[in-house]
């Protein structure tokens, strides 16, 4: 049990990186997190793969610095391979529950997929 307990505190690290607004400006440092075939469904509804949303990071300067808050995160290793990640994020008052797919590359531990889904106030 240790070991599945170190891979997903991994990538629970990844993850808490990923809403890094310093990570989140750099497109090497969200390029390393990636696997080369990510994608999303974002909250928004659109479907993002992995250039555009590192160039999407990169450009946006609304931030302010300040890290997205999470909430209840966990996850299960559903393979020795893979690991799924659940949590919600406040994003100044714009909620979301998130799910993410970590998948074990030669480079490590990299998200797959993502999606998350807008609620309460903040869902449209």
């Amino acid at each position: 049990m240790p070991e599945r307990e170190a891979a997903v505190e991994t990538a629970i690290e990844g993850e808490l990186r990923l809403l890094d607004p310093e990570i989140r400006r750099s497109p090497e440092l969200v390029g390393a997190l990636l696997h080369p075939d990510f994608h999303e469904i974002g909250a928004s509804g659109r479907i993002w793969d992995r250039a555009s949303i590192i160039a999407s990071l990169a450009a946006d300067d609304d931030s302010g610095g300040r890290p997205i808050a999470t909430a209840h995160m966990k996850g299960v290793r559903l393979a020795p391979d893979l690991i799924h990640l659940t949590f919600d994020t406040d994003d100044n008052g714009r909620r979301a529950h998130r799910s993410s797919l970590w998948r074990l590359t030669g480079q490590g531990w990299q998200l797959y997929f993502h999606q998350g889904t807008l609620y309460g106030s903040g869902a449209a």
